[in-house]
């Protein structure tokens, strides 16, 4: 009796079972499934992804909040109440608390909403905002 085809080897059926339990987990799984072989590269990623969202975050906030109202507002507390630590502390606490509310609303809206809707509704706040301070300026 001859073979009409060599039997699989060994390596290639193990990967061939471990491709199709990967499958299988993925299907009926909503996240994607990760090998072990895949782990140090997934980790590695996820560093450099956390790294990149954490500078990118601090450089945006830092830079929108140096000389807006809130920082010239704690300027002028800070000379006015000649405490400046106590100033400190209480706007940090501030700032904390309020980029802590915006990172929940921002998570309970990324569950209702696509990230191309959040966009459409971020670039149309801000276009009408803009709208309305030219409107104000005109008006004055």
């Amino acid at each position: 009796m001859k073979l009409e085809s060599a039997p699989p080897q060994r390596s290639s059926l193990s990967d061939q079972i471990t491709a199709l339990e990967k499958q299988v987990l993925e299907t009926h799984s909503s996240q994607p499934v990760v090998s072990v072989s895949d782990r140090p590269l997934q980790q590695q990623k996820h560093r450099e992804s956390w790294w990149a969202i954490y500078a990118s975050t601090f450089l945006t906030i830092f830079l929108a909040e140096c000389g807006d109202k809130t920082q010239l507002s704690t300027l002028l507390m800070s000379a006015e109440s000649q405490s400046p630590w106590i100033v400190f502390v209480g706007a940090a606490a501030a700032l904390i608390t309020t980029s802590l509310l915006g990172v929940l609303l921002g998570q309970w809206l990324a569950k209702h909403l696509s990230p191309r809707k959040l966009e459409i509704a971020a670039g149309t706040s801000l276009l009408l905002i803009a709208i309305a301070l030219v409107g104000d300026i005109l008006l004055s």
